[in-house]
């Protein structure tokens, strides 16, 4: 979990981290925060409803914030400034303008700003930016699945999974973003290829939901579990969370295709993975899901998702097939339902390359 949010009495680091409401962004700004070694202060950012609008037309301000968080930015200010995310963007660059001394801001992933705003951006596949002195592109988003946290993880949560028989496939599922979505008829067929997978190698499931499933998603995959198996339903409020504990029991993976986080902290553990395709031509158009793909097409977040793939500029287009297609081309992923590689994956490329540029700019910054 990132670190405590709250400021210090007195803030005295040089490095700030900007977390917003995405897990995926904030886990990459806290990996990175991290692989620094260097002393950093989170500062956690809620959102009002109008924070589009004010973003869009406004530049760097605090209007897309709510009052608890603008209370939280106040000097010292930082040398460095690490932020992800569309939201957080006005924030960063407020507070570069207040200092009075260089701040440098770094961005992972792509930017809704001019791309030379940034210091440096900390870019993936699936992201089409052009070349740049101020990019860095990574194989895979940066992830915290170190070997030390997954031996904790499997000391706390072996004794509760431990009565599942192996091999224990973990079921790590996502739900809405941008194009790819969870209905129910995709969520029926997760769980029946799910346990048919289980019930082939007289294995079980360890099944967890995350905040981006749909309710009637995880109700219509939890009714097609027929192996012995255990399911977390993620909620806001839950006071603890198996995942990390998934990540470190279970022998093989099953990722829905939509989440780049979750499919890399599970390439991360070196075990097989199976990646659920999402997209909506891997499924037959019954007429439910006829009626709920055009229901989906007329939502706001569908509808521009689509208008931005369509007439936006190619650097603020997404393309998830572009990571898809290297994680299989390199052995560290299969679409479930196709054999698994026969030589283990590569080991995942560690976080160095990025932390070196960014401590490049802090002791410019110095």
């Amino acid at each position: 979990m990132p670190p405590d949010s709250s400021p210090s009495p007195v803030d005295t680091a040089p490095v700030w981290l900007l977390l917003g409401q995405k897990a995926g962004d904030n886990n990459q700004v806290v990996a990175l925060g991290e692989a620094l070694g260097r002393p950093f202060e989170v500062r956690r950012l809620r959102f009002r409803p109008t924070e589009l609008w004010s973003n869009v037309l406004l530049g760097p301000n605090l209007l897309g914030i709510d009052a608890a968080s603008r209370a939280g930015l106040r000097p010292p200010w930082p040398k460095l400034v690490i932020t992800a995310g569309r939201r957080n963007e006005p924030v960063a660059r407020w507070i570069r303008e207040q200092a009075d001394h260089p701040v440098a801001l770094v961005h992972v992933g792509r930017p809704w700003a001019p791309l030379d705003t940034f210091d440096l951006i900390i870019t993936t596949p699936q992201y089409r930016l052009p070349e740049s002195p101020n990019i860095l592109r990574l194989d895979l988003p940066l992830h915290r699945i170190a070997p030390s946290a997954l031996e904790q993880a499997r000391a706390a949560w072996l004794p509760r999974l431990q009565h599942l028989p192996k091999p224990r496939i973990a079921v790590l599922v996502g739900g809405q973003s941008g194009q790819y979505t969870l209905g129910e008829d995709k969520a029926v067929t997760l769980g029946r290829r799910a346990s048919a997978l289980a019930r082939e190698m007289d294995g079980s499931l360890l099944v967890t939901t995350s905040a981006r499933t749909p309710a009637r998603a995880t109700e219509a995959l939890a009714a097609e579990l027929e192996v012995p198996h255990i399911m977390h339903e993620w909620r806001a409020d839950q006071r603890e969370n198996p995942y990390l504990g998934y990540l470190a029991i279970a022998d093989q993976f099953i990722v829905t295709g939509e989440s780049m986080s979750m499919l890399t902290e599970a390439c991360a553990t070196g075990k097989p993975v199976h990646i659920f395709d999402l997209h909506d031509d891997a499924f037959p158009v019954t007429a439910g899901e006829w009626v709920r793909r055009l229901r989906e097409a007329m939502g706001y977040r569908s509808l521009t998702h689509r208008l931005a793939q369509r007439f936006a500029p190619v650097r603020m287009r997404r393309d998830i097939s572009a990571l898809h297609d290297a994680l299989i081309r390199d052995g560290r992923c299969v679409w479930l339902g196709d054999p698994l590689p026969a030589n283990e994956p590569p080991p995942l490329p560690d976080s160095s390359a990025a932390a070196e540029r960014v401590l490049a700019l802090l002791e410019n910054n110095a």
